[in-house]
């Protein structure tokens, strides 16, 4: 049988919805969408860049949990309402995932609150170590 490891980041949503931030399975790491509330206090900047800053924090965290990093990065779906917020996150998403170059998505979409300005969904190796050459 696989193990399956369940990650929560504490946030409230994940209980009222049913949910996990992460979940990892025969080597991989899921990380449910993302955003850019800080889950400590269940606050979230008006400002797409500090809402793409928070979300890159809080995956970083769940990856770390699970054995892995941004680096085990393998695929990426961005999510966004307004798709003209996205090129204002290229710096840090650039900067976040440099070393792993996942395949990636962007999604022009509604979210389910209207403060959310952009959701992130990753998946990763578990601590594959992948570094650029």
């Amino acid at each position: 049988m696989t193990e399956r490891v369940l990650i929560s980041s504490g946030s409230e949503f994940e209980k009222a919805i049913g949910y996990s931030r992460a979940v990892v399975v025969d080597g991989w790491v899921h990380v449910s969408g993302t955003t850019g509330f800080d889950y400590t206090s269940m606050t979230i900047s008006d400002d797409v860049v500090a809402q793409v800053e928070q979300c890159m924090v809080n995956i970083e965290t769940a990856l770390r949990e699970a054995g892995s990093s941004l680096a085990d990065v393998v695929r990426v779906t961005y999510m966004l309402p307004d798709p003209a917020d996205f090129e204002p996150c290229w710096p840090t998403l650039r900067r976040c995932f440099e070393d792993a170059r996942p395949a990636a998505t962007m999604i022009s979409c509604g979210l389910v609150d209207p403060r959310i300005r952009i959701e992130i969904e990753v998946t990763a190796r578990v601590g594959s170590g992948h570094r650029r050459p």
